[in-house]
């Protein structure tokens, strides 16, 4: 069984418009510099942008009402990283939970460094999403 953490950050926003930020490609410059770093663009059914760790290919879970926002990460490699995201109702505002699997070989500390990655991340969509 692989390792995973399941990160989440509590956001003082609608379901709906946490949602609808979050899964448009073209705000991850916005907020997932983990991810995205310059202009998003189209390509094809997926998605190209500038990594931290170099070119990838981003595809999405078609837009759906149930709050999944799982992606795919196709590295310059060619593997594929699959990353689970909900964003699900939580009182009066929404939880938006990331699920980081450890990749086969990787280190204690390179798994630490990516788990504080999507968190830094998940603190700046929340900063922008409250209006900080």
């Amino acid at each position: 069984m692989d390792e995973v953490e399941h990160i989440s950050v509590h956001i003082a926003r609608a379901p709906s418009d946490v949602y609808g930020f979050a899964s448009d490609p073209r705000n991850l410059p916005l907020w997932a510099r983990g991810l995205a770093r310059g202009k998003v663009r189209r390509a094809g059914d997926e998605w190209a942008v500038e990594a931290p760790f170099g070119k990838v290919r981003i595809r999405f879970a078609k837009r759906n009402a149930l709050g999944v926002m799982d992606h795919d990460v196709r590295l310059e490699s060619g593997v594929t990283v699959h990353n689970p995201m909900r964003v699900v109702p939580n009182d009066e505002g929404s939880e938006l939970i990331f699920s980081l699997f450890r990749r086969p070989g990787m280190s204690n500390k390179q798994f630490a460094k990516d788990k504080a990655a999507v968190a830094k991340d998940l603190r700046k969509l929340k900063a922008l999403l409250e209006g900080r």
